[in-house]
This record gives structure tokens, sequence and C-alpha cells, in this order.
């Protein structure tokens, strides 16, 4: 008979995490308990002073780990190290500004989610819903328990755990991707296909985690990593586990040939849902993939290189060749995405301790470069014959002559498409430059040059959004550029800043970030 031994736990190395998760819950009480009006304040206070709260407790524990180490959280299953929690730092930032881009509203009290989610598209309800100013305000918790997933997969150190906070970060963004005020019917689409392929890569995950237990009989990725070089005449079954959990992972990250998701989920999703999803997400998926490959599979480098080369090449060739011929411009940013994805996956395989750093900062770089974008992007509007002010001016086209109309948006918007470019003087430049040089020390100099090709083509796309908007006379008085309650113009400063400042002065968190070079196993 077995008896369950109850694992040590360090509480205060679970402190960022248990702050996000308990603003989560108390939300939920916040909607059954507080009246309508004062709702939406008091989520958002609520939202923010919890973001805010766990960001100083990262703080707090990265300089007791790299005072007195790192050490396990939880039994085996969660890790506290230096990796992990600047990855919960980067999330946390993400989190901050991406609440302010959900939270706004346009200057007629519009914001981005639909009145009343139950409402039947095109119904009279919706319509009653709309007119009585209802507002859907669990997008709050459920932005903060999606954040509390990825806290956890930044500390994920056994498959049983990965796989729980895979689930936890996705149900709740499969629900906030369907919840879109305009374009009710695609927000719903999006909604169920990426709720659908979502389940699929969670079962591609949770096969392999079966195969891995099979071979190893751990789930622990140190207990994975010691099986591999002792167990022998089950290769088979380590590479067929290896890859299908790492297939899971590819799908939130968004790469090619698990990327189906990402341009119809982009496009209908919320515009703010868009934006946090694609900066925060990507990030929490690279951290554990970061620690898995890193951690429990160093010794199949080998098998697992022209894996992660077919999946790296068809990446960054995909993404930049579709998102040239792209007319929408959240579907370009998602192509956008979708080569970046490919240059990052260059640092996951380079398997050197330098590449850990450069990788956490390049998710930085582009997180900060995509909420502002996105950001900017629920801006720009439509208006219609009569000059009413409908939805979003996604086409291209509609871009034309903005900086005439609106300089500081349309000067915003080419500081974040720079970044995307790799541009001198940009964070994306030094993000690129990092991982690249990763690549380069991990002996994978061809498929660099590859990368710095499709990276020069990929600005190809974002400078023609830059000449539609100064060099490109407009057509007509067709679009406008509203104004909000100033949470927005708060999110874009702040990622405009950071864009800026870590592309000209990258030195002193470079340097922090160096000291996130090792995972603890």
């Amino acid at each position: 008979m077995t008896t369950f031994e109850a694992p040590s736990i360090a509480w205060a190395a679970l402190l960022p995490t248990l702050l996000i998760a308990g603003a989560a819950v108390v939300g939920v009480l916040v909607e059954a308990f507080v009246p309508r009006g004062p709702r939406r304040p008091v989520q958002l206070i609520l939202g923010l002073a919890a973001v805010a709260a766990a960001l100083v407790a990262v703080v707090w524990r990265w300089t007791e780990v790299v005072a007195g180490g790192p050490q396990h959280a939880v039994g085996s299953a969660v890790v506290e190290d230096t990796p992990g929690l600047a990855a919960q730092a980067i999330l946390a930032l993400f989190g901050f500004v991406g609440l302010l881009v959900i939270a706004d509203r346009t200057e007629s009290g519009e914001g981005a989610f639909v009145a009343q989610a139950a409402a039947r598209p095109g119904s009279a309800e919706e319509a009653d819903s709309t007119r009585a100013g209802m507002a859907q305000t669990e997008v709050f918790p459920l932005t903060l328990f999606a954040l509390t997933g990825m806290f956890v997969f930044a500390q994920a150190n056994d498959l049983l755990t990965v796989f729980i906070a895979l689930e936890v970060l996705s149900l709740p963004l499969y629900v906030l991707s369907g919840l879109a005020r305009r374009r009710r019917l695609l927000s719903q689409e999006a909604s169920l296909k990426y709720f659908l392929l979502g389940a699929f890569a969670s079962a591609f995950m949770i096969f392999g985690i079966a195969l891995l237990y099979g071979y190893s009989g751990s789930i622990t990725f140190a207990g994975l990593s010691e099986a591999v070089p002792a167990t022998v005449g089950m290769d088979g079954l380590l590479l067929a586990g290896s890859v299908m959990v790492i297939t899971g992972l590819l799908f939130k990250i968004g790469a090619v040939p698990f990327h189906a998701w990402t341009p119809d989920v982009y496009t209908g999703a919320p515009t703010p849902v868009t934006g946090f999803m694609a900066a925060a997400t990507k990030l929490a998926a690279f951290a554990v993939l970061l620690r898995f490959v890193y951690v429990a599979l160093p010794d199949m480098s080998w098998d697992l290189t022209p894996f992660f080369w077919v999946v790296i090449v068809l990446t960054m060739v995909l993404g930049t060749v579709v998102g040239i011929v792209q007319s929408d411009v959240k579907r370009m940013l998602a192509y956008s995405s979708v080569a970046h994805a490919g240059f990052v996956l260059i640092g996951v395989l380079a398997l050197e301790q330098s590449a850990i750093p450069g990788v956490l900062f390049y998710l930085l770089a582009y997180g900060l470069a995509t909420v502002g974008a996105f950001a900017l992007v629920t801006l720009v509007r439509e208006r219609d014959p009569e000059g009413n002010v409908t939805g979003e001016a996604n086409h291209l086209s509609q871009w034309a002559g903005l900086g005439r109309r609106s300089p500081v948006v349309a000067v915003a918007m080419t500081v974040f498409l720079l970044s995307f470019a790799g541009i001198p003087l940009t964070a994306g430049f030094i993000g690129k430059f990092a991982v690249f040089a990763a690549g380069i020390e991990g002996g994978h100099t061809v498929l660099v040059v590859l990368a710095v090709l499709a990276s020069a083509a990929t600005a190809f796309f974002y400078v023609r959004l830059v000449v539609l908007m100064f060099f490109t006379e407009p057509d007509g008085d067709t679009v406008a550029v509203v104004r909000s309650e100033g949470l927005t113009t708060v999110a874009v400063a702040v990622c405009a800043v950071g864009t800026l400042l870590l592309g000209v002065l990258p030195g002193p968190l470079l340097g922090l970030a160096g000291q996130a070079a090792t995972f603890l196993p």
C-alpha cells in the first residue's frame, strides 16, 4: 500500500502567482455581489493592483533567488529560478498594459466587448442590452485567470503541471475570443476554432506525456533527463513523446504547421484581447518550451534538430510570404507573429545558455510592440456616409494618410512597425541580434542566414504600412481616430517608450537578463 506524501511548499515563492489567482477569484465575487454601476471600476482597480503587486513580488523574489539560490516551490512540480521569475516579470508588465487596453472605452462610451455575450447576434435582446449600457465585466477575472496559468507555466517543472497550466491559461482565452462587440459572428467563429484546435493540441500533449511517462517512469523534467542516457531500446517512445509534447507547445506559439488558428483568431477576437494574447501567450509558451528542451531533453538535441529545422524554416517562410499579401492589418500582424515565432525558435534550438536571456529579451521587445500596435488598431475607426464612427478600419487602404489625420498615432505605429522589422535603435533589433548570435554560437549559422533574409523580407509589409500612413493621399473622409478615456494612450505610451528605451539603452536590462541563464533541474 502506497502512502501519499504531501509536497513541501515554499509559499513565499508562490506569492506572485497567488496574488494574481486570488484577485481572479475575488473578481468572480465582485461579479456576483457588486452592483452594475461601480462594477467596472472595481474590477479594473482590482486587476491593475493585483498585477502591480505581483510585479513587486517578483522583484522581491528575484533578489532572494540571486542572493540565496533557486529552489523547488511545490515539491519538484514548480521551481523558483531566475528564468522563471524573469518570464513572470515580463508577463506582469504585459498583463498591466493589456488590462489598460481591455478596460478602455471610446469617447462615446463604447468598449471592445459585447454588452451581453449570451444574446444572439443581431437580436433585439442584444440591441436592448447595448442601449442599457450593460458591460461584460467578466473579462477582467477571465484575463487574470489566463495570467495565472501563464505564471504557473513559467515555473512548471513537470509534465502534469505543464498540462494543467496550459488548460488554465487557455480556457479563459477561448471565451474572451468570442466577446467582440462588433462582427459578433466572426468573433464567435474565432472562439470556436481556437477551442477546437486547442483541444486537438492538448490531446497531442497529453498523449505525449503518457508516452514519456511510460518511457521514464517519471513526469518530472529532471527524472526524464536522467532516464534519457540510462534507458536502452525505447528511443522511439522517447522521440515520439517528446515531439508530441513540443507540438502542443508549438500550437500556443503559433509555429507552422500548427499555426492555422492564428490569423482567424487574431482577426475575430476583440482587438485588446488579441494584443494581450499575442504577447503574453507566446512568452509563456516559449518559457516552458525552453525549460522542457534545456532541462529534460539536452541529450536529445541530435534527434530533435531535424524536427526543429523543418518547423523553423516553414514558420519563417510561410509567415513572411503570406504576410506580404495580406490586406487586413490584424491578419498582417498575425502572420508577422508567425514569422517572429520562427525567429525565436532559433534560440530554443541553440541549446546555449546565452540563448535563454536572448529569447526573453526578444519576447519582451516583441510583446511591447504587439500590445502597442493592437492598441492603436482599436482607435482607428471607419466613418459611414452620415459621419458616424463605426467599427475598426482594418483594411490597409483605410490607413492611407493617417499621418496627416493623427500624427501621434501614425508615429507611434511606425515605432512599433520598425521594432517588428528589427531596425536599429529599437528593441526589436537588439532582440533579434541576441537570438541570432545565440543561434550562431549553437552552430546553426545557415538557419540564422535564412532568418536574416526572412527578416529583411518581412520589413516589406511593415514599411508598406508606413508609406501608406505618411506618403499616400487618403481616400476621402472615411476614417477617424477616436478619442478614448485615456487608458489606451497610457498603454501605448508605455509600450513606445519601452521599445525605444530598450533599443537605445539595452545594457542594463541585458545585464539583468544575463542572470536568467540557468534553469533549476
